[in-house]
């Protein structure tokens, strides 16, 4: 037993940033890998909305059916694994994952932090680092935050400023317990230009962009372009939709990160409702893995 958990240990240890992409936790780094360019790349599942009304125990055998190895659990769902979890449950959790093959790649939070209150930006504050601190009792390496929108009457770059700085604030936590502060390219902030002026204030080491495969990633200058404002700012996890259901250029992202040797975790947010999700996730792996062999 204790030399399955030590090779447990290894396989959560080594969820890293992409390329250019500093970390302030050593437990994320991983040791260089021999092979092609994205070799290192792995795919996994976020659960949202597939595998959201699975327990914990079914979610980590059906990951294990599908040989989708890696989940970013997203609040709220019934995983179960929340704050108001306690010591002992928690270390369940993590003992779940270690006796497993699946890695628990993080926790997906809801908390963003534009509101102009400033009791509910506190509010917003307290509870990521109640996230981060659950993330590091379970075995996790991460939490995803939000960015969020722009409020009326309040110019954009003082929001900008604001989450900005707010993001330092949690890299700093998430630093001294190894967890890495994943910004989700999300809501009115989504634009890529938007979110590059929010990184040059989240300035701290530990604060990364998770990429979103959203539409407005296209806009502008394009796919490329955007992608390239952000990347040296990539960190453990990026998010994806199912890739025969959007017009979305998925070959041409897969490009992307393979000629960047990117060394995270790409993971399927799903946006439609599937509670029988083995077979379609197993699908989707499928073809990411043709997609990411084409690319190399």
């Amino acid at each position: 037993m204790i030399r399955h958990l030590t090779r447990r240990g290894l396989l959560s240890h080594s969820v890293a940033v992409g390329a250019g992409a500093l970390l302030g936790a050593s437990r994320l780094a991983a040791a260089p890998a021999a092979g092609k360019p994205g070799s290192k790349i792995r795919f996994g599942l976020v659960t949202y909305l597939w595998g959201m009304d699975s327990d914990l125990p079914t979610l980590i055998r059906n990951l294990e059916t599908t040989k989708v190895l890696g989940v970013e659990l997203r609040t709220t769902h019934k995983h179960g694994v929340e704050r108001t979890l306690n010591a002992r449950q928690r270390g369940e959790v993590k003992k779940r994952f270690a006796d497993s093959p699946v890695t628990l790649v993080g926790i997906g939070s809801n908390e963003r932090f534009d509101n102009p209150d400033p009791a509910v930006l506190d509010k917003a504050i307290k509870a990521a680092r109640d996230f981060i601190k659950l993330s590091h009792d379970v075995g996790g390496s991460g939490v995803k935050v939000k960015p969020d929108r722009f409020h009326k009457n309040v110019p954009r770059a003082k929001t900008i400023e604001q989450i900005g700085k707010s993001l330092n604030l949690l890299g700093k936590f998430g630093a001294d317990l190894g967890q890495q502060v994943r910004l989700e390219v999300h809501g009115q902030c989504r634009e890529l230009p938007t979110i590059k002026r929010i990184m040059d204030v989240a300035t701290h080491r530990n604060v990364a962009v998770c990429w979103n495969s959203n539409p407005s990633g296209l806009t502008g200058k394009g796919l490329e372009y955007n992608f390239n404002l952000v990347k040296k700012r990539f960190g453990a996890t990026a998010h994806v939709r199912a890739f025969n259901t959007t017009k979305y250029p998925w070959q041409d992202l897969i490009n992307l990160y393979v000629k960047m040797d990117y060394n995270g975790w790409i993971l399927l947010e799903a946006h439609s409702r599937c509670k029988d999700y083995v077979k379609p996730l197993a699908e989707q792996r499928k073809l990411f893995l043709k997609m990411l062999a084409k690319a190399r």
